[in-house]
């Protein structure tokens, strides 16, 4: 079957949301489940791949039209990839590399000079951020307490507080005091030039 790649419409929203469940569940960001597709304050670069009727794949880039509005990393115009997913029975077919190549001819058209994306520690995923030539420029941790974990956080001098669950950044390099902690990812900022 032949695939399309045209831009976002609101008609879009039920298959865009099975198409980014179901690529993440394979990855770190599990649980990370939206049931609405997200807006965005600034404009952005929203592309689906379409085959049968069928989101497989996406792409949303929220834009800078000013400088570090958006994006952490550079003094120029940037764009944000809040989500790029392919559906799990359509990967390894270039589909998220399509993607990318269609966003990228648009950015260039808004005169976007780089891209920017955080990911997980997936190395699967990493590994496809640096095949499209994005480099890694910055990483920390998120942390997730469940409440037998509770005792990691210290928080016994704070009265009347009992955190049951808890998410955390951790932006140091000693994981010592975490290495009890079942569920720990490196967070990763990931740059590419246009």
């Amino acid at each position: 079957p032949q695939m399309i790649i045209p831009k976002y419409t609101e008609k879009d929203e039920q298959s865009w949301l099975r198409c980014r469940v179901l690529s993440f569940l394979n990855t770190a960001y599990f649980d990370n489940v939206l049931k609405e597709k997200e807006t965005y304050e600034n404009p952005a670069i929203e592309l689906v791949a379409i085959i049968d009727n069928q989101v497989v794949g996406l792409i949303d880039i929220e834009y800078e039209v000013e400088p570090k509005s958006v994006c952490t990393t550079k003094d120029s115009l940037g764009g944000m990839i809040w989500h790029i997913a392919v559906h799990p029975d359509y990967q390894r077919r270039g589909i998220g590399e399509k993607l990318l190549e269609a966003a990228m001819l648009e950015a260039k058209k808004q005169q976007l000079t780089y891209l920017e994306a955080w990911t997980r520690d997936d190395k699967w995923v990493q590994s496809w951020y640096e095949k499209m030539d994005f480099k890694q420029t910055y990483a920390y941790y998120h942390l997730f307490f469940q409440e037998n974990e509770m005792k990691l956080v210290p928080h016994e001098n704070i009265p009347n507080f009992y955190p049951v669950t808890m998410f955390a950044h951790y932006t140091g390099e000693d994981l010592e005091a975490f290495r009890d902690l079942k569920r720990k990812h490196q967070c990763v900022c990931y740059v590419m030039n246009i």
